[in-house]
C-alpha cells in the first residue's frame, strides 16, 4: 500500500510540475511590458510566421536556436515572454524551457499567441 501512495504521489507531483510550468500573461500586461521595454518576447513560430508578422519586438526563436543566451538580457530576472500560435499551441515551451536553462527565473507564456494577439486587433511588425 505504502508503495501505492509513494507512486500515486509522485506521478501527481510531477503532472503539477508539468502543467502550468510557465504562468500567463495577458495581452494587456505585456502591451504595458513592451511600452516600459521591460521585456523580451520570443516568437515560436517557425521563420516563415515570424516574417509575415510578429508581436512588436519579438525574436525568431528560430533564427536564435542554440544562441538564444545572445538574445536575452542579461538580468536572470528580466521579463521574458514566449508565444506560438494560441491557446492550444505548446511550441513556446521549447524557448521557455531553454531560457530557464539558462538560468532565467522571471518566465511566462503569452497564451493568447500570435492568432489572439490579431484578434484582439494588435498591430505586428514584419521581419526584412
Amino acid at each position: 500500500m505504502k508503495k501505492l501512495f509513494a507512486l500515486f504521489a509522485a506521478t501527481f507531483i510531477a503532472a503539477s510540475a508539468y502543467a502550468g510550468e510557465f504562468p500567463d500573461i495577458s495581452i494587456d500586461d505585456l502591451k504595458k511590458a513592451i511600452e516600459a521595454k521591460k521585456v523580451t518576447i520570443i516568437d515560436v513560430n517557425g521563420a516563415a510566421s515570424y516574417k509575415k508578422g510578429h508581436v512588436p519586438t519579438a525574436v525568431d526563436f528560430t533564427a536564435v536556436k542554440g544562441k538564444l543566451a545572445d538574445a536575452l538580457p542579461k538580468d536572470k530576472n528580466a521579463l521574458v515572454v514566449a508565444y506560438c500560435g494560441g491557446p492550444s499551441c505548446s511550441a513556446y515551451k521549447a524557448a521557455a524551457t531553454e531560457a530557464e536553462k539558462l538560468g532565467y527565473k522571471n518566465i511566462k507564456h503569452m497564451s493568447a499567441g500570435i492568432s489572439g494577439w490579431l484578434q484582439a486587433g494588435e498591430k505586428t511588425e514584419k521581419a526584412n
